[in-house]
């Protein structure tokens, strides 16, 4: 049986941290379950990833915890501290989290933090930009014949010169990496190194499900004289094997 939507539904608990996926972008792609979460938490610590339309007229008191290039916020032992301070001031928060938190996001060293303090802590799946963003642009990350599997990397590397953990080449596998724009030039050499095809397609998808989304095709022997005709930010999703040629031929997110 559905929720009513007219009620809250099972709301945010004082002295409670909830860590909770906002999707790629888009309001309506949250859940359930994290709207209400919303509507009746006290505070509200978002990452920058998260569009301003799904906080910005909250009761809430919002607090910006975002990471950005070259600027690293509070940290994430400061964000850590905070939600700690926050839920023992007997407070709902929500740790808003762009995509889901446990992708990439460092949700698991959160809860692990809150864990540490005795601080309840409730987990909210949310859409990953790793599966919302290539489905989007009209590109599967399985299809029967092309691609039975499909691994999502992180191209921001933990230590500096550390490269991704990228795997050897597979035709029948997908590989989706992330944050991966102003380093291209960094991995894709190493693309070559574990076997990947020259002509291998390759799309990259900007800011999937937001109003400025858009996406372009390459393979990976052109991309870098491509790169130059467009301009690239992040946040992008890179997806790389057969399965990006069936782009032209099916359903794509319209802005």
């Amino acid at each position: 049986m559905l929720p009513t939507l007219t009620e809250p539904h099972r709301p945010a608990r004082r002295g409670t941290v909830y860590l909770v996926g906002a999707g790629p972008g888009a309001p309506d792609l949250l859940t359930i379950r994290a709207l209400r979460l919303l509507q009746t938490a006290d505070v509200v610590v978002h990452d920058s990833l998260v569009a301003p339309e799904i906080y910005g007229e909250l009761a809430a008191r919002c607090i910006d915890a975002g990471k950005r290039s070259g600027d690293h916020g509070l940290g994430q032992d400061g964000i850590n501290a905070l939600l700690v301070q926050l839920a023992q001031e007997n407070l709902a928060v929500v740790r808003l989290k762009g995509g889901d938190p446990y992708v990439l996001g460092r949700g698991s060293e959160e809860a692990l933090a809150l864990a540490a303090a005795g601080v309840p802590c409730e987990v909210v799946p949310g859409v990953s930009s790793s599966l919302a963003a290539p489905l989007l642009a009209g590109i599967p990350l399985t299809h029967r014949g092309l691609a039975d599997s499909f691994c999502v990397v992180s191209a921001h590397p933990q230590h500096e010169g550390q490269l991704p953990d990228i795997p050897p080449f597979s035709p029948r596998r997908t590989l989706v990496i992330l944050m991966g724009v102003h380093t291209l030039s960094q991995w894709l050499p190493q693309l070559h190194a574990l076997g990947y095809p020259e002509t291998l397609p390759l799309a990259f998808v900007l800011r999937a499900s937001w109003p400025q989304a858009r996406a372009w095709q390459s393979t990976l022997g052109r991309c870098l004289v491509d790169l130059e005709q467009h301009a690239l930010a992040s946040p992008a999703v890179a997806i790389i094997g057969e399965v990006v040629s069936l782009r032209d031929r099916l359903p794509q997110e319209q802005p």
